[in-house]
């Protein structure tokens, strides 16, 4: 099981990242539990500068935008 991570204010766009990653993991057959962390303290943590961003496993795989779903599901690849 993969714990994901969307880092951000809870704005819309965090919102949005979150749900493409649970509805493509369902689809995938994949097991995650996906988490939202809005605290700064927590997201300058892990250096990030722009949201939303995606922590997989507590390593970092994406920042700035809404993940696309080819990359979304390349990181349920190697699951």
């Amino acid at each position: 099981m993969k714990t994901i991570k969307v880092l951000g204010s809870g704005c819309s766009k965090c919102e949005k990242t979150a749900e493409i990653i649970t509805r493509l993991a369902a689809e995938a057959g994949v097991e995650v539990v996906v988490m939202k962390e809005t605290d700064p303290a927590a997201i300058m943590g892990y250096g990030v500068m722009s949201t939303p961003a995606v922590v997989i496993d507590e390593q970092l795989v994406h920042s700035g935008s809404i993940p696309h779903r080819a990359e979304v599901e390349a990181w349920f690849a190697s699951a």
